[in-house]
């Protein structure tokens, strides 16, 4: 063989080398599964006495539960925004003071600008799938497959949009005895609407075979699946299978049927021999929506529900799993939230976390790895553009209150010395300790000068007419 042979031969080894590692394989797998409206209190092991919830229960036994991860907000499309962009809904215009969400007639979106977690993790040879509801822009620039991920199966908004109000019965009817022709919410499949209305008596099953499905085809490359469900989002809806499945009623049904979707994910992930390289993450995206009295959820011992910054919420179960990796049996009291994972991720796929902007997320890897405390010593309170209330350790302190849904929304306070709760020893927020404190609240004022100083808002995407 002649040294130009050999030459040429070691270079496309070399090469070759080089093209396998810039894969990472070594890069561990993500699975974020994001429920919708899910209240502190609904599952086994947040102390529900009667919805069962033996995949979620597993999880957390055999890996980590949070009792402090938050959402960044209490409605669905900012705090979804959040999550995906790391960044608080009010930088990246995702959220408004009019239009708390987007709605089939909204022209907005996520911004182009924005750098999603999906994006990120395609740059470091990812496979990424979405497979739920999206709800950040139904318009095809908008979708999933036009920012990061490859593939999309879900519903593009909330599953009680696009209501027919001719075939449902007025008020309150179409959601206490719902059926699927009451609504017209179409399945989208990548950019194409492959069903409408959309039998949301399946949806749950459907998501998580797409997602099993993508997880099984893409075993050999680094990947990250994104399960947004639908539900318990009212109307409420289960597979037959699930019918009267639960004590808690309806309501449990649906929740177990999600927590079902959860064992058969990790089942897969076993079944593959992935578990061992695959972090799992299952959260909500905001508190329960208790105005729908017994189809809504519980905060449990949390103050309130779904559209306020009152503990109830924001604050979300959050359980991690990642065997090998994350202790089994913890619980931890760390301040965490969504915006973290996006960090996280990043930073465990080894990419690189955006240096042109303020990124929100913080990378909770020690905490879950039993190897530190959380970086995260302050959350943020976001009511659309107003920012109500903060918390810094354990304290918390409201600026503003206001009710979640239904008439108690339409009563806002000022509070012109901030109210303060220790969340440590009140999670219910109960006893305001305003008057024995003040120094708190004085290091707490700090903390908002400097986020307002720093902030620079945009137009908001939410009030985009179609």
């Amino acid at each position: 063989m002649n040294r130009f042979v050999l030459v040429s031969l070691c270079a496309i080894l070399s090469m070759q080398l080089t093209s396998v590692s810039a894969q990472g394989p070594d890069q561990p797998n993500f699975v974020i599964i994001f429920a919708d409206d899910l209240g502190y209190g609904d599952l086994g092991c947040y102390g529900n006495p009667t919805i069962r919830t033996p995949n979620l229960d597993r999880m957390a036994a055999e890996g980590m539960r949070f009792t402090q991860f938050y959402s960044a907000s209490s409605v669905c499309t900012p705090s979804r925004a959040a999550l995906l962009t790391g960044r608080l809904p009010i930088r990246n215009g995702m959220c408004s003071d009019k239009r708390r969400v987007l709605f089939p007639n909204s022209g907005g979106g996520i911004p182009a600008s924005e750098v999603t977690l999906a994006e990120s993790l395609q740059e470091e040879g990812y496979a990424t799938g979405c497979f739920g509801k999206w709800h950040l822009g139904h318009l095809p620039q908008f979708l999933p497959t036009n920012n990061g991920f490859d593939t999309y199966f879900g519903i593009p908004y909330s599953n009680d949009m696009d209501r027919l109000n001719d075939a449902a019965p007025k008020g309150r009817g179409a959601f206490l005895e719902p059926k699927i022709e009451y609504w017209n919410v179409p399945i989208i499949q990548d950019l194409e609407v492959v069903e409408r209305p959309a039998d949301q008596t399946t949806i749950t099953r459907r998501y998580t075979e797409h997602a099993v499905d993508f997880i099984k085809k893409n075993k050999e490359q680094p990947f990250f699946v994104y399960l947004p469900h639908s539900l318990p989002h009212i109307p409420l809806f289960r597979g037959k299978e699930f019918e009267n499945h639960s004590a808690r009623g309806l309501y449990g049904d649906v929740i177990e049927e999600i927590d079902w979707s959860v064992g058969q994910v990790l089942k897969t992930l076993q079944d593959e021999g992935l578990a061992e390289n695959t972090c799992v993450f299952f959260t909500s995206d905001n508190g329960p929506w208790l105005i729908f009295n017994e189809h809504g959820g519980t905060a449990g011992l949390l103050k309130d529900g779904k559209g306020c910054t009152w503990e109830g919420g924001m604050r979300e179960p959050g359980i991690a799993w990642w065997p090998g990796k994350i202790p089994a049996g913890q619980v931890s009291l760390e301040l965490a939230s969504t915006m973290d994972l996006y960090t996280t991720c990043i930073t465990l796929a080894g990419g690189k976390i955006p240096d042109d902007r303020i990124v929100d997320g913080l990378d909770i890897s020690p905490v879950l790895f039993g190897e530190g405390k959380s970086p995260r010593e302050t959350i943020y309170y976001y009511r659309g553009t107003e920012l109500m209330a903060v918390r810094h350790r354990e304290w918390k302190a409201h600026y503003y209150t206001q009710g979640a849904y239904g008439a108690d929304a339409r009563k806002r306070e000022n509070h012109d010395v901030p109210l303060l709760y220790n969340l440590h020893h009140d999670p219910s927020e109960r006893f305001n300790l305003n008057k024995k404190h003040p120094e708190v609240l004085a290091k707490i004022e700090k903390l908002v000068k400097t986020h307002r100083e720093q902030l620079k808002a945009p137009a908001s995407q939410l009030e985009i007419p179609l």
